[in-house]
This record gives structure tokens, C-alpha cells and sequence, in this order.
């Protein structure tokens, strides 16, 4: 439910940032705003029936935000659609991978990952894929071992969890 809310919103963004020519600026100003958003306690004050539209934006917009940004903050604001900034960040920075013809990956493993391995597994991807790779990492340590990799709509499971799950519903059937 929420993410149908939040895709008009960022269509509207990247549009905005298209025509403009400003798709770096507004991912960060959108990073920057989805993150205090998300912050519990921001989220209260945000949710505030005394909070004005403007304090909200003074709030949330990154100190440089063009005025179409902070326009833009204060459509969300009018709207009650605040909470739905991380999620509106998120569909923004895919349509801007694609537009930019970018895949975006992230490699969750169980330890941090050496740069060398990382670099290994963006090289195996954009062969894979025959375009650019950002890739963003994280740590799990419940996967025990290896590693889980997203890009697009391809999700590679090398993690030990997942190969004692598949293990596990083998011997089960």
C-alpha cells in the first residue's frame, strides 16, 4: 500500500530532476530528507497538528535545496505523505538507475566483504547485465555464511542459511 502511494510522488520527483537535469542533487536532497523521516522522534514532530507546512520543509529540506525541492516537500506536507518519503527515495533512485541505465545491487553477506570481493562481484554483474553497477553492501550475520545478492529483479542466494533452507525443504518433500 505504501509504495503505491509513494510512486506518483516519485514519478513526480524524477521528473522534476529530469527536466532540470539535477538527478544528483535530488537523490541527495531525498537521502537526506527520507532519513530524518524515518527518524521516530523527527516522525512525531512531523506528525504534529501544530506543525506548519513551512516548518515541516525548514525541517526536512538539506541546507542548498533548490526551490523546486522544497516545493516539492511542501506538496508532501499539504498532503500528509511526509512518512512516505523513504519509500518515495527509493522508487526515485530506480528510476533514475534506469534512466541513467545503471543497475543497483545490493550484496548483504554474513561478514563485511573485502573491496576486492566486492569489486569482484560488480565486475560478475556487469557482464551479467551489460550496464554500470552500483552496489551497495550490508552485514547479516543470521546468514551464517556467503552472501545473498539483489540487482534488479535477480536475487542470488549463495548465504549457508539459504542453502540450509533449501536443504531442509528438500528432505522434507
Amino acid at each position: 500500500m505504501t509504495l503505491t502511494i509513494a510512486r506518483p510522488y516519485a514519478r513526480a520527483a524524477f521528473a522534476i530532476a529530469r527536466d532540470a537535469g539535477r538527478f544528483a542533487p535530488w537523490s541527495d536532497a531525498l537521502a537526506f530528507s527520507a532519513r530524518i523521516a524515518a527518524d521516530p522522534q523527527a516522525a512525531t514532530v512531523l506528525g504534529h497538528p501544530a506543525l506548519t507546512h513551512a516548518d515541516a520543509v525548514a525541517l526536512l529540506a538539506p541546507e542548498g535545496a533548490d526551490e523546486a525541492f522544497a516545493s516539492f516537500l511542501a506538496l508532501l506536507a499539504e498532503n500528509g505523505r511526509l512518512p512516505q518519503l523513504p519509500e518515495i527515495a527509493g522508487l526515485y533512485e530506480q528510476l533514475r538507475a534506469e534512466a541513467e541505465h545503471v543497475v543497483l545491487a545490493k550484496i548483504t553477506s554474513a561478514t563485511a566483504l573485502p573491496d576486492t570481493e566486492v569489486e569482484q562481484i560488480r565486475s560478475a554483474l556487469k557482464r551479467r547485465f551489460g550496464r554500470e553497477v552500483q552496489v551497495e553492501t550490508a552485514v547479516d550475520d543470521s546468514l551464517i555464511g556467503g552472501a545473498v545478492i539483489a540487482a534488479g529483479d535477480v536475487v542470488i542466494d549463495g548465504s549457508l542459511k539459504g542453502k540450509l533452507a533449501r536443504l531442509q525443504s528438500a528432505l522434507a518433500h
